[in-house]
């Protein structure tokens, strides 16, 4: 082909170089260039080819060599002859292979044969074992499983006693002989809680058994080496005698050193853990006392409040003042107390924490902890203001003592609820009795024996005395009635309010008594610093000192009401009931035998003393009367709403109070009695002296008097006069006959309403006020009737009785009467009646009545003396009248 190019002509054989073929050499390939995972036949040959065939035949230099095949022919043969070999071996080692695995599946299926069988005997071996277990051998079987279990676990023990007794042993040799502790201080030295409490153990262990074997050590103390025989026996040296004890006591100091060494180290580096691994050690050593001790005396609470506790108590005057004061309102806990407490609340709830944190045995921890702040700190403190409180005065101690228990029971209240080492669980049973302990510790030498209640009744004493003092003093100065039962009943109130009187004074002379109560005192009894108490002669008195005052006793009732509850807080238990009736004799013996019956007998006297008054008897004693009555009523009250509830718990003492306080109440109310019986008699009596003013000629004025006869009575009649003139006009001489009659109605009517405004006023409207103007008017209903008995009445003086009667039906009608007594004002009515009227219309009234009392109270022939006063009753138709009745 003409323009083709031969290849072998187009191929140019390079010039032979040294050492090189003169032949083309083929490229060489191993196993792994066929074996390599990225081997492709298709690329393979591409690559040969590409190689071997030039880029662009018809634009290749004509110089370029033909293709020569017989490099790759070469190559391939080779390959192909290496291949065959591999086939042969691959061939002969599959079949190799292949003997192999069958003989592996049958060795595998004879293992699988075999381990069947195997687990079939453990499983039956299973079944047997747990139908031994469960069905009818069990006891057996489980007592044999049970006792070699225990047996096991009992040479366990065994061996460990062993080994330990061995080490004991080992270690008492050791200082028996050798004078030392080396295995002991080598476990020590290698640290860690196990071995330390191990030491701990073996050391305790070492001193019983030097207790034992040793007892020279023990007898002597001083330490110093003894031969074990005293002298050598048979020329032979006894080897030398250790003090057992000493070496071990200094052991187990160090040790207990070495721990509270490194419990301080960790504390202060708040390592929990390490303060935890310590107290274990030493709660094993000797109970943790030591590191209980180090850690409580060594804490910053204690270490700042030794310094502060020399500090007097302060406060500002006012506030004491106000503490000392009955009637002003506590002002509660002394500052630095309370500041005390707050203190305590919030380092206990946060030491609390670190407790748990650092001891295994917190609770104990904590209890000591406890223990130490309420017996230093807050004793200490609360003694203190408890001695600055008595200096002032008995009711400051009181309150302050009151005070200081409320705030403390806050405390531990507060305590309670947080929780403490059980936070945020409830508080253990533990720190519970431990708290409630620490709290009734604080305050019992305040409550022995029956010192608190003495003390309350001495705080009272001293303030009812003196609130009374110029009350006793007014009443002690009055004279007594002269009459021989009345004289033995003043000697007694006489006796008691000069022993109370003499008690104060006494009290105030005192030389423990404090200035600021003095003060306070004298105050209470309105008495200046300068007045002596026992110039009693000196000290003015006036009227208004010995009345009764109900804001007095409202004063006597809230001081007892405090002391009550005061004593219920503080006290309270089985004593309660006792303390309550002591302070209940206290005040009925101030209150009621003082006061209420001192003015009760006061009054009587002055009533018996009016009994033979010459003049308008004197009742402004039953002034008094009224706060007597209102007194009672708050005393009772008080008892029964307050004292006797509270004394419900011991039925023998509520019976006491209730007997006392009947037989005082009783006593009070038959004074009252006395007194208004006794003002009744009074009442009557000068209501008899004034009816028998009355002339016996007085309703018979003569028609030719003075004035142009009968027509002056009856302008004199029609004037009637409501109250006796201030001032007295000009002298007339009729009207001067006229004064005597007019004068004796009148001056009835004004004492009877002198004394129903009296007596509404100290009884109030009630029954006993009924009752008593009842039995009053009753009285004056006899007066009246036999009085116009007894007088002579003409037709003008028959006008001047139906004037008086009116009268008294007037006064009578504005009395709270009771309705039995109503018919009485028609039988006056009609005692006027008879007087006025003709014969005809006397005798056609009469008839009237058809022989029934009039008003039911008399009867007809009653009427019969009233006639025969009348003027006329001579004339034939009066004798008719009386024929009739």
């Amino acid at each position: 082909m003409t323009g083709t190019i031969s290849p072998a002509s187009s191929i140019s054989r390079p010039t032979p170089q040294p050492g090189r073929s003169i032949f083309p050499q083929a490229p060489t390939f191993t196993l792994e260039t066929f074996s390599s995972r990225d081997f492709v036949v298709k690329d393979f040959v591409e690559a040969l080819s590409d190689s071997a065939i030039p880029p662009n035949r018809q634009s290749g230099p004509s110089n370029q060599t033909a293709f020569d095949p017989k490099p790759l022919i070469r190559s391939f043969e080779n390959a192909l002859s290496h291949i065959s070999e591999l086939s042969g071996d691959l061939e002969k080692r599959e079949n190799e292979h292949s003997g192999a695995v069958r003989r592996a599946e049958a060795q595998h299926l004879s293992n699988l044969q075999t381990l069947g069988r195997k687990l079939d005997q453990s499983i039956d071996a299973f079944n047997r074992l747990d139908s031994s277990l469960s069905g009818d051998n069990f006891e057996e079987g489980g007592n044999t499983v049970v006792k070699t279990g225990e047996r096991l676990e009992e040479l366990d023990r065994q061996r460990t006693r062993a080994q330990d007794a061995k080490f004991l042993t080992q270690c008492w040799m050791e200082v028996s002989e050798r004078g030392e502790l080396l295995l002991l201080e080598g476990i020590r030295r290698q640290g860690g809680a196990d071995g330390k409490v191990r030491c701990a153990n073996i050391a305790r262990q070492l001193t019983k058994i030097s207790q034992g074997l040793d007892p020279e050590s023990w007898s002597h103390v001083n330490g110093n080496p003894k031969a074990l025989n005293g002298n050598a026996s048979n020329g032979v040296q006894r080897r030398r005698h250790h003090n057992t004890r000493e070496i071990i006591e200094k052991f187990s100091e160090t040790l207990e050193k070495d721990l509270l060494r490194s419990f301080d180290e960790y504390y202060r580096r708040e390592n929990f853990e390490g303060m935890r691994e310590c107290a274990k050690v030493l709660y094993d050593f000797n109970g943790g006392a030591s590191v209980i001790g180090a850690f409580v005396n060594q804490h910053q609470f204690f270490i700042e409040r030794s310094q502060l506790i020399t500090e007097d108590v302060a406060g500002d005057t006012e506030t004491w003042e106000r503490l000392a004061d009955p009637d002003s309102e506590p002002p509660g806990v002394e500052p630095s107390l309370q500041a005390l407490i707050d203190e305590v609340k919030i380092v206990v709830q946060e030491e609390s924490i670190i407790i748990k944190r650092a001891f295994p045995y917190c609770e104990q921890v904590l209890g000591r902890f406890l223990q130490r702040i309420f017996q230093q700190s807050i004793q200490q403190r609360l003694e203190m203001v408890l001695e600055k409180a008595n200096t002032i005065s008995s009711l400051a101690f009181l309150r302050s003592l009151q005070a200081a228990r409320s705030c403390m029971s806050t405390l531990i209240e507060d305590l309670k609820a947080h929780g403490l080492t059980s936070h945020p669980d409830a508080i253990s049973s533990q720190i519970t009795i431990i708290l409630e302990q620490q709290l009734d510790d604080l305050f019992v030498p305040y409550f022995v024996g029956s010192s608190y209640i003495e003390r309350e009744k001495r705080s009272l004493e001293e303030l009812y005395s003196s609130l009374l003092f110029k009350y006793t003093i007014f009443h002690s100065r009055r004279r007594k009635v002269p009459t021989t039962f009345m004289k033995s009943l003043a000697k007694s109130g006489s006796e008691i309010l000069a022993a109370a009187r003499d008690a104060y004074v006494e009290r105030l002379d005192s030389s423990d008594l404090a200035p600021a109560q003095k003060a306070m005192l004298l105050r209470l009894a309105r008495l200046k610093d300068s007045e002596s108490a026992k110039a009693q002669a000196e000290i003015e008195i006036t009227d208004e000192d010995g009345v009764l005052d109900t804001a007095n006793a409202m004063r006597m009732l809230k001081w007892l009401a405090e002391a009550v509850g005061r004593g219920l807080e503080l006290s309270g238990g089985n004593e309660a009931a006792k303390e309550i009736h002591a302070l209940l004799n206290l005040l009925l013996t101030n209150m009621a035998e003082i006061y209420i019956e001192t003015t009760l007998d006061a009054a009587n006297d002055q009533a018996i003393s009016q009994e033979s008054a010459k003049t308008e008897p004197d009742l402004s004693y039953l002034t008094n009367l009224r706060s007597a009555l209102t007194i009672m009523h708050l005393l009772i009250t008080c008892i029964r709403t307050m004292l006797i509830p509270l004394a419900s718990s011991n039925v023998g003492i509520r019976r006491e109070i209730e007997n006392s306080t009947s037989i005082t109440m009783n006593l009070m109310e038959e004074k009252v009695n006395n007194i208004v019986q006794r003002t009744i008699d009074v009442a009557l009596v000068w209501v008899t002296k004034l009816l028998a003013t009355q002339k016996k000629h007085d309703f018979r004025p003569r028609d030719d008097g003075p004035g142009g006869g009968s027509g002056a009575w009856l302008e004199m009649l029609q004037t009637p006069v409501r109250s006796l003139p201030l001032k007295p006009p000009k002298p007339d001489p009729m009207k001067a006959k006229l004064t005597p009659l007019l004068q004796t109605c009148l001056s009835i009517f004004t004492f009877l309403t002198r004394l129903h405004n009296l007596v509404h006023n100290a009884l109030t409207p009630s029954p006993n006020l009924t009752s008593f103007l009842t039995e009053i008017a009753i009285g004056i209903r006899t007066f009246l009737f036999e009085h116009f008995k007894k007088f002579q009445v003409n037709a003008a003086g028959a006008l001047m009785v139906t004037k008086d009667i009116t009268k008294y039906i007037e006064l009578l009608r504005g009395w709270d009467l009771d309705p039995t007594f109503q018919p009485t004002f028609e039988v006056l009515t009609e005692i006027g009646n008879i007087f006025v009227i003709g014969p005809e219309a006397l005798k056609e009234r009469l008839r009237g009545k058809a022989g029934a009392g009039v008003g039911g109270l008399w009867e007809k022939g009653d009427m019969r003396a009233y006639v025969l006063r009348r003027d006329d009753a001579g004339s034939v138709g009066i004798q008719s009248v009386l024929g009739a009745l």
